[in-house]
């Protein structure tokens, strides 16, 4: 009788063969101390990551090709050709950011590890102690930025895919209309409305109706403050922006989202009664009715009104949003990403706002770079949260001065695809825009007395 040997027999003799055979992976590895084999572990192409870069410089350039004070912080590498550009823009004191730039940052930065982005921008804002104030905090600002672009080169991704990649094709964005009167401003949404925009910032006279009229403040003729100084009639602007709202709502229809930025520059009690009535209206947002003082004011806003709120672009510090987005006190966020310190900590005030369905709307002025509005828009790309970007045009001198800028159509916002912010400089053409020390942000009332913001 034949005996035939069944696969139980089969799998043992087979498993004793692979063992006798002395491989690596055979009986004696099985033996082997950890030590040994991690000594033999090759890893994969995927794992092995890149090879340190270290910072060889950073410094500030500076240009003005639009007419406001621009710096740029650029950051050296030890790897040949690699560098990164970021906004460190403070229109109102540039000559100073320049020395914090130029003196501290290259100092504490040279030799450090452009991948550690957080360890950096910690390590950075209590290097000097005192918590960061708007010169300082500009001058990290532009530093995480060039970090980031840096980052970005290293990976050979875009920005926004490096933070997650797109929740949207492009940027929806608004720009501002302006006029004298009420027809000039609705003849102004009507231009906008035609090249695609669907959100407007409706002004009259500028930010609290200064130069909207023909009065001779008081203070003038009594030979107090500057020449320059600007007036503002609070009684006017409080009577004339409801009365705007009326005439272009009736003048350009309800699918426009209308926008108004109070700028701070009345009583807290006014601002609230004058956004009261402009429910009817339905405004998109009103934007900063308070000063940073004034926070607590926020209360009983909400409790008095059901228009949305944007605030946040004079917060010199990140921890300034918690209290009133815990509670929210208000529904955009209007972070200056170029002075609350760059894109590591805007990206942490985007995401604490999801939990608390507040959207971003960072603020986008004439007087940031190109490189800081690119880093708006990536970031604008890829949080969820997202709503609304103020919008840019840049003129001649600026496309000269920068290449890759972020491009507008139809009330869209797009970034240049390519790695990093996807913005560059040319320095030679930069310097034929000097800075200049001169700024004058002051605004008074009849008396002389200084208005906020």
């Amino acid at each position: 009788m034949i005996k035939t040997e069944n696969n139980s027999e089969k799998s043992r003799r087979n498993a004793l063969k692979l063992l006798a055979a002395g491989s690596s992976s055979g009986l004696f590895s099985l033996f082997e101390s950890p030590a040994a084999r991690a000594e033999k572990y090759v890893k994969p192409d995927y794992a092995k990551g890149m090879a340190p870069v270290t910072i060889k410089s950073v410094k500030a350039i500076t240009t003005a090709p639009g007419g406001a004070n621009l710096v740029i912080v650029k950051v050296e590498t030890s790897e040949p050709g690699l560098y990164g550009l970021g906004c460190a823009t403070f229109t109102q004191r540039a000559a100073v950011v320049i020395v914090a730039i130029n003196t501290y940052l290259n100092e504490f930065c040279v030799g450090k590890d452009v991948d550690n982005i957080e360890d950096m921008w910690q390590s950075a804002y209590v290097s000097s102690y005192w918590r960061n104030g708007p010169v300082l905090n500009n001058a990290l600002s532009g530093l995480d930025q060039a970090l980031w672009d840096i980052k970005g080169k290293r990976a050979g991704m875009p920005l926004h895919q490096l933070l997650g990649g797109k929740a949207r094709f492009a940027v929806p964005c608004y720009t501002h209309a302006n006029g004298r009167t009420p027809e000039e401003v609705i003849e102004s949404v009507k231009k906008i409305q035609e090249q695609g925009y669907k959100y407007i910032r409706i002004q009259q006279g500028g930010y609290g109706a200064v130069g909207s009229t023909d009065q001779k403040p008081d203070f003038k003729a009594a030979g107090f403050g500057g020449e320059t100084d600007n007036f503002m009639n609070e009684r006017t602007y409080l009577k004339a922006i409801p009365e705007l709202f009326a005439a272009v709502r009736k003048g350009c229809g309800e699918e426009v989202e209308l926008l108004h930025d109070i700028h701070e520059r009345v009583q807290p009690m006014d601002a609230i009664n004058m956004i009261k009535k402009l429910e009817e209206y339905r405004p998109f947002f009103i934007e900063d009715p308070f000063s940073p003082e004034n926070m607590k004011w926020f209360k009983q806003l909400r409790a008095s009104t059901t228009v949305p709120l944007a605030v946040g672009e004079l917060f010199n510090n990140i921890n300034e949003f918690l209290e009133p987005m815990a509670n929210q006190w208000f529904d955009y966020i209007r972070i200056h990403v170029s002075q609350i310190g760059g894109v590591t900590p805007a990206m942490k005030v985007a995401r604490l706002g999801e939990w608390f369905n507040i959207k971003t709307a960072w603020h986008g002025p004439g007087d940031v770079s190109p490189v800081g509005h690119s880093a708006h828009a990536h970031i604008d790309l890829a949080v969820w949260n997202f709503g609304i970007q103020e919008a840019v045009q840049f003129n001649e001198k600026t496309l000269e001065v920068f290449s890759g800028c972020p491009t507008m159509k139809n009330g869209y916002m797009s970034v240049n695809e390519v790695p990093g912010i996807g913005v560059d400089i040319n320095e030679k053409e930069a310097a034929k825009y000097p800075i200049t020390t001169k700024s004058n942000w002051q605004v008074r009332k009849f008396d002389g007395t200084s208005i906020r913001p």
